[in-house]
């Protein structure tokens, strides 16, 4: 799949709130009336993207991404070009570009629809990610703490350092990608 990634626009968070969360909100009500409880729902069903957005507004240090294909938005992500500080022993301390939050579309999530309609959003929002990395001069580094359903994606597609769970960031696992693992996996 391959698509223009571009700033999250207000088109874009208008198709979250009406193409992404109805189908969302449909599988949640499944989950329910099989009795199962929130933490069988899906992740990030919580997120609000247009909240993250505005808190964001004007400031230099965050740029977002909006991925399209076929005329319909795929995934997002938001980036923080000044809050990491790499935990990998062989570059700790150095910056790196830090993985806000990364989301694709609930039509790709195998866990809401069986059958993803497209395969690769997260692949091309971490190459974007790694882009913006070395567009900082960073070499590529980045990191992030992964919602438990993609910490197999990020340790084993994307071929990142898991650091293991981090009690000061919600329990997530944090993640980090070197500058040889970015080069590997940017090929």
């Amino acid at each position: 799949m391959t698509s223009p990634i571009e700033t999250i626009s207000e088109a874009d968070l208008r198709s979250v709130e009406t193409e992404w969360k109805p189908v969302t909100n449909a599988k949640i009500r499944e989950l329910m009336a099989q009795g199962r409880s929130p933490a069988d729902w899906p992740e990030g069903w919580h997120w609000k993207w247009r909240e993250k957005v505005s808190a964001i507004t004007g400031l230099l240090a965050f740029q977002t991404f909006a991925l399209r294909c076929e005329g319909k938005l795929q995934g997002l992500m938001q980036l923080n070009t000044a809050r990491g500080r790499c935990r990998v022993p062989e570059q700790a301390g150095k910056d790196l570009v830090y993985v806000d939050y990364v989301e694709t579309a609930p039509w790709n999530r195998k866990a809401i629809v069986g059958t993803p309609r497209f395969g690769g959003v997260g692949t091309i929002m971490i190459r974007a990610a790694i882009e913006i990395s070395r567009d900082h001069e960073l070499r590529g580094r980045i990191g992030l703490h992964s919602l438990p359903s993609a910490e197999a994606f990020y340790a084993t597609a994307c071929g990142m350092t898991d650091l293991g769970l981090d009690g000061t960031y919600e329990g997530l696992r944090y993640f980090e990608m070197t500058s040889a693992q970015a080069d590997a996996f940017s090929g």
